[in-house]
């Protein structure tokens, strides 16, 4: 055997990343065609001599696992990787020994001032400007009994927001400090918890490069991954190697303690190091083609996701570091589940092609650990593959695109909507064919981070994305958006009377139909982002939640937060099984109807339906109205029980805050008719 030096001892090949032990740091990091490998022990960011400690091939590998222990190392040490082969780019190997790696499975970044992604680009040494990962010991943490919640989908309610821009503005009347933190996030879990959300479906979290974006422009989404384990530094004002670590954990915890769970936005698809042009950050360097899908000529990298690369996935060592880091986010940080943004992609092969049977999303779907825990599919990439309705497994939820679409179409007074609504309304049968599929597995949503805001849907025609600097080209042209009369922001009256009843009506019929409703930060209060509808570069007020804007719309904040809580104390929209369609059903059901009663219109030219709901167990039963016609119409109302009578809770043509009143004070109606105004839509109640 070799002599190495009296700290360094051979190490073992389990498990992967830097794990502290009582006596020291084991490292393992997997290349199958590196020739050598060092590890870098640097005193702190801007260190630029780091200890070079090499990995001998026979004494310290196993297989393709490069490993040592380092006797006597603690918790708080920073490190990085060198690799060292061949520079082959027709053969799909990258390695660059003059670059500093991070470690795939790195549990933190630290925080590094002089960080410049162009020295990644660039040939020569970049330990001035490169990231170092931290060695992380979990245990001295104390959770207080914080375990994850498991609240059922039924009775789920999302709100996805950016951790970053939920406080960032200087109107959230936070401390500089907290804006934009994970103790920022904290301290407005009053205002959370008074809307009724269960869930936060947080925007990327895992660390990402801020400077991955053009024009010298940030990254402000996050879509961008560089350390899939690792808390996104960014979002801590901590200071300390476990700053963000324990910030994050605390902020579990408290929203924990509010019951709200925790949904992480996690991006398995691509990585920040792009195409053949990209930075050399981690797994190009550590071994190219078994963490990314190649195209025929090995030089350059398949785009299904639209953003330089695609993750390979399904490889073993990929699929094992994925179910790994997300276990990982389980049980060491208490997250509640996880979206999967450009889940399609996942699903191919190592040529792309789309998989019958994909390993990773079947690893995942079965996973032990994660079998409490949300799993969300964005189920599309960016290169056509479209999987609502067919995604892989027995436990993801979808992403109802066409839930979206749909819905946008009916409000916007599109011909043909109304069947495409009853059946978005229904819980999607159509989509969702399985037939023990549960119906709030479909996640509902009018507006998300990528598209108008809810406010903007109703306010522009068009995308206005030119402070993106690519010249308007960027984002979807097919958004489904009606302006109301005027482009933009408008003084006329009755435009903005017209928008704000437009936004009531999306969020009436958001909150009425079977199924997960899932918010976007600050609709509630006509959060707009002045028509860009693209704005993943725009860490400014452009983004960012006016709280400002609680006070001037505190009308619709009442009227949504009135809804959310109706919904979540009626038992009727918490059902496991899709509604009963049959008149007078021992079971939940819905009963559909049009301006008569039993004769919905479902021809071209209807811009209207109606239905009601019962659970004949709790004793409920509700009449919804909608009409998207441009006129007043007169509906028929269903006769009421013996000693009950129709009592009014929505009405989204009436102004704040007889809107939507609560139970107690619901205005009793009288006779066999009710006029919903012209694109309005009306909630009643039997009582």
């Amino acid at each position: 055997m070799r002599t190495m030096a009296p700290d360094i001892l051979p190490g073992q090949s389990h498990p992967l990343g830097a794990v502290v032990f009582p006596d020291g740091v084991n490292f393992c990091v997997y290349s199958h065609n590196a020739l050598a490998m060092e590890l870098l022990l640097f005193d702190d960011v801007d260190d630029e001599n780091p200890r070079i400690i090499p990995f001998d091939p026979v004494v310290n590998k196993t297989f393709y696992y490069w490993h040592l222990f380092v006797r006597g190392l603690k918790p708080g040490s920073l490190y990085g990787l060198r690799a060292f082969g061949p520079y082959a780019p027709e053969k799909g190997l990258r390695f660059d020994g003059s670059k500093v790696l991070l470690d795939p499975y790195a549990r933190a970044i630290a925080k590094c001032p002089r960080y410049d992604r162009g020295a990644a680009m660039r040939p020569g040494d970049n330990r001035a400007h490169s990231l170092k990962a931290v060695v992380v010991d979990y245990d001295s943490y104390d959770w207080e009994g914080d375990t994850p919640l498991h609240i059922p989908y039924s009775r789920t309610a999302i709100y996805e927001m950016h951790v970053g821009g939920f406080t960032r503005n200087p109107s959230s009347g936070l401390p500089e400090s907290l804006r934009g933190t994970y103790d920022g996030l904290v301290k407005k879990i009053p205002y959370l918890k008074d809307l009724g959300i269960t869930a936060v479906e947080l925007l990327p979290v895992q660390q990402f490069d801020e400077q991955d974006s053009p024009l010298s422009l940030k990254n402000y989404w996050g879509y961008s991954p560089l350390a899939f384990f690792a808390p996104h530094n960014g979002y801590s004002h901590r200071a300390g190697a476990f700053g963000a670590i324990n910030e994050f954990r605390d902020m579990v915890k408290a929203l924990h303690k509010a019951n709200i769970e925790v949904i992480l936005d996690v991006v398995f698809n691509h990585t920040t190091e792009g195409d053949h042009r990209g930075p050399t950050l981690s797994f190009k360097g550590l071994e190219n083609a078994a963490y990314y899908l190649l195209e025929p000529n090995p030089a350059l990298y398949s785009n299904f996701t639209g953003c330089g690369n695609t993750v390979n996935a399904n490889y073993s060592i990929v699929r094992r570091m994925i179910t790994d880091c997300l276990c990982h986010w389980v049980t060491e940080m208490h997250v509640d589940g996880f979206r999967f943004d450009l889940a399609s992609a996942m699903a191919r092969g190592e040529t792309g092609q789309p998989l019958v049977s994909p390993p990773l999303l079947w690893s995942i779907d079965s996973d032990p650990i994660l079998a409490g825990a949300k799993i969300i599919a964005e189920a599309w990439d960016a290169a056509g593959l479209y999987q609502v309705g067919s995604f892989i497994g027995d436990r993801f939820s979808e992403w109802n695109g066409q839930f979206r679409d749909d819905v946008r179409k009916f409000v916007r007074g599109d011909g043909g909507s109304v069947p495409k609504l009853a059946s978005r309304i229904m819980g999607s049968p159509d989509i969702y064919v399985k037939p023990e599929r549960e119906p709030n597995r479909s996640i509902n949503f009018l507006s998300c981070h990528d598209g108008f805001t809810l406010n903007d849907l109703v306010s522009f025609n068009v995308k206005h994305n030119e402070a993106n600097g690519q010249n308007n080209a960027d984002g979807a042209n097919d958004n489904y958006s009606w302006n109301c009369g005027a482009e933009g922001e408008c003084d006329d009256p009755a435009v903005e009377a017209l928008r704000l009843r437009q936004i009531k009506n999306c969020f009436t019929i958001l909150l009425v139909s079977q199924g997960t409703p899932m918010l976007l930060m600050g609709d509630e209060i006509r959060r707009s982002q002045r028509g860009n509808n693209n704005a993943y570069c725009q860490d400014n007020a452009l983004s960012w939640l006016d709280w400002n804007a609680v006070e001037k719309n505190r009308g619709l904040l009442l009227f949504v937060k009135k809804t959310i809580h109706f919904i979540q104390e009626h038992a009727i929209f918490q059902q496991e099984r899709l509604l009963n369609t049959a008149e007078n059903s021992p079971q939940p059901g819905i009963v559909w109807h049009g301006v008569t009663l039993g004769a919905p219109d479902w021809g071209n030219d209807s811009h209207s339906i109606a239905f009601t709901l019962s659970h004949p167990q709790y004793q409920e039963r509700m009449h919804v109205m909608l009409n998207a016609y441009w006129e007043g119409l007169s509906f028929q109302l269903p006769h009421s029980g013996d000693a009950k009578q129709w009592r009014r809770i929505v009405d989204t043509a009436k102004p704040s805050p007889d809107d939507c009143l609560d139970v107690a004070h619901a205005d009793p109606v009288s006779g066999q008719f009710y006029r919903v105004e012209s694109r309005s839509s009306v909630l009643l109640l039997e009582m």
